[in-house]
């Protein structure tokens, strides 16, 4: 990776050409520390709100050392991120500022004083001592999980005292919480994060005109939570969340869909039929849903052949060993 950059306005070349690309690069970046010691340089806006200072962030991030193309430290060569908590997972102070002054989908380049990275010390073999290092960093997103968390901890009583608009918001972050889990085939934590969000809004009560926010809010967790137990292997347990968001709307495939699988797992082949059939009729162009109902066809078939073959077997003449005359 190299760095470039043109001289500051009314900075005489002689000049700029003795400085390092660190401090030529420094030169337009912000401060952000109030002491030059962390500079940020965005380089893809984000939006919506900056980072809490209680939040678990998910990032992608390199970090370089000056006249190094390549970074010392990476984590996005992983699949999916870690989600990191800040004040306990992140170490460098200068990333937890940088952090805090980011938004969603932003990308931003920071340099760190070695007061904000790695001290005096450095970390050796891979740092060197009083190092400013450069990072940069992709917010994907974080979640609150502080107020979610001091939410929960309330009565329903206490809970009640809070607008609408709080529980839903607590309860949204409960489920993202569980996607993330869940994409981490973390499927029982998944689950657990998507039982306290259900908990959430079915304690919460509200007027006929707002009900249809905290319904539409049940029907994702309702979802969410069937997949969780099918990957869970718990059949019964998908099928009944299932059948549960079918009450909040009917004609859901991916509702219908669930409960069909389900319903092929604990052989109950007529019931799958009936659960995939509307759920084809509600998307027939769904590829998963069209496999699903050849997987079914074919399970039946095995499970008529195998019928079949023990009906043949319970009333196929028996030989007894003996001959006519014998007796």
């Amino acid at each position: 990776m190299s760095f470039s950059a043109g001289p500051p306005n009314g900075m005489p070349p002689s000049e700029e050409e003795g400085r390092s690309p660190y401090q030529r690069l420094s030169q337009w970046m912000l401060d952000i520390s109030g002491d030059r010691g962390v500079l940020k340089d965005v380089v893809r806006e984000g939006a919506g709100e900056l980072v809490t200072p209680d939040a678990s962030v998910l990032v992608k991030y390199s970090g370089y050392l000056e006249h190094m193309d390549k970074p010392f430290d990476s984590n996005c060569f992983r699949k999916t991120p870690r989600l990191m908590k800040l004040g306990e997972d992140i170490t460098l102070w200068g990333m937890e500022l940088g952090l805090l002054s980011m938004r969603r989908g932003e990308v931003a380049r920071f340099l760190f004083k070695p007061t904000y990275a790695y001290g005096k010390l450095g970390c050796p073999p891979l740092i060197p001592p009083n190092t400013t290092v450069l990072f940069e960093i992709e917010l994907l997103d974080f979640l609150d999980s502080a107020e979610s968390d001091k939410f929960c901890a309330l009565s329903a009583v206490q809970q009640d005292q809070f607008p609408l608009e709080k529980v839903l918001k607590v309860a949204a972050t409960e489920r993202e919480f569980g996607n993330y889990l869940f994409r981490q085939n973390r499927f029982y934590d998944a689950k657990v994060r998507y039982k306290r969000a259900l908990l959430l809004l079915r304690r919460r009560s509200a007027p006929p005109e707002e009900q249809h926010l905290v319904e539409a809010a049940k029907l994702l967790v309702l979802l969410n939570l069937t997949f969780a137990y099918l990957k869970l292997e718990r059949p019964s347990a998908a099928l009944r969340y299932g059948e549960q968001a079918l009450i909040i709307d009917p004609k859901n495939a991916k509702a219908l869909f669930r409960c069909g699988q389900a319903c092929l797992l604990m052989t109950e082949y007529q019931k799958a039929r009936d659960f995939l059939v509307q759920a084809q009729k509600e998307q027939p162009f769904n590829h998963d849903i069209n496999n699903e109902l050849k997987k079914l066809a074919s399970y039946y078939k095995d499970y008529r052949d195998k019928e079949k073959e023990m009906c043949h077997r319970m009333f196929a003449p028996c030989d007894t060993g003996f001959t006519v005359g014998e007796n």
